[in-house]
């Protein structure tokens, strides 16, 4: 094993060069409670949104450059030896989390911009069967869903679904304009619903909700209000939704408002999801 991959994990470590190559880097997931191994296709920093706790050093606007499938093919292979038959949960992971739980197509920008996309999912499919990965491991799309309307997004998010895939959709606010203040994206509502609509019905679709104050104050009750009434929505339009992943802020920010963030108490977060839950979704939060 190389001398980066023996330094331990914490979950507040999620750099990308902590396993020494281009696409791959391990971390230890508060959400996925275990191991995940992310894929970080966006080596440039560069998303097609800006959100004003995103953790990604010198972020930019624009998509990745070309995807190096061999390479890619490589690293995952490499590493899930590591972690299927080496030393690596034994030596850098916490006992409590040495677990494999996923593969996560997530980094520093959104993945399905890539316009490798689709054949990246099959270059994780044809790997996970190389490497007899156990059947219970995830393979998880993190995306803002922005993109499902291509054609190709679609082809792929559908071959996710045959790899135990999910998808966990970003949904930060409940109005247009709550998304452009902490996304800084200008789409809208109703366009959220309709490529929400297109991932559910292609694969299991969790939400994922990040929340926290802004200058010292939380989501309102109308913030909420508009949220719960968004989800409702999505219900009554037939929208199978797995649950909502609610969860504050862990790392710090590394945009210009990083000094405005704070992350709200576990107990806010729980008075949250209790109103989310009486719409009958599940929700896990991770404070």
């Amino acid at each position: 094993m190389s001398e980066a991959l023996r330094n331990a994990l914490t979950v507040t470590d999620h750099s990308r060069a902590s396993a020494g190559m281009r696409y791959i880097y391990p971390v230890v997931s508060r959400r996925a409670g275990g191991v995940s191994i992310g894929i970080n296709l966006n080596t440039n920093n560069a998303c097609n949104w800006r959100c004003i706790y995103c953790q990604v050093p010198d972020l930019t606007r624009g998509a990745p450059p070309p995807v190096d499938l061999k390479l890619l093919s490589q690293e995952l292979e490499t590493f899930l030896d590591e972690v299927l038959k080496g030393d690596f949960l034994a030596t850098r992971v916490p006992p409590d989390a040495r677990r494999l739980n996923d593969i996560a197509l997530s980094g520093n920008g959104e993945p399905t911009s890539a316009s490798e996309f689709e054949q990246v999912i099959d270059v994780i499919g044809e790997i996970r069967q190389h490497c007899d990965v156990p059947q219970h491991v995830k393979t998880v799309l993190i995306t803002n869903g922005s993109l499902l309307r291509r054609v190709g997004v679609q082809r792929g998010v559908g071959k996710l679904a045959g790899l135990n895939g999910e998808v966990w959709f970003k949904l930060d606010r409940g109005s247009d304009a709550g998304l452009r203040k902490i996304n800084n994206s200008r789409t809208t509502l109703a366009r959220t619903r309709a490529n929400l609509a297109i991932a559910a019905q292609r694969c299991p679709t969790w939400i994922q909700t990040c929340v926290f104050a802004l200058a010292g104050t939380g989501p309102d009750a109308s913030e909420q209000e508009a949220y719960v009434e968004f989800l409702r929505a999505c219900l009554t339009a037939g929208i199978t939704l797995q649950g909502v992943l609610l969860y504050g802020l862990a790392r710090p920010s590394l945009q210009p408002e990083a000094p405005l963030l704070t992350p709200l108490s576990a107990a806010q977060l729980d008075a949250f999801a209790q109103r989310i839950r009486a719409l009958g979704l599940p929700v896990k939060v991770t404070p």
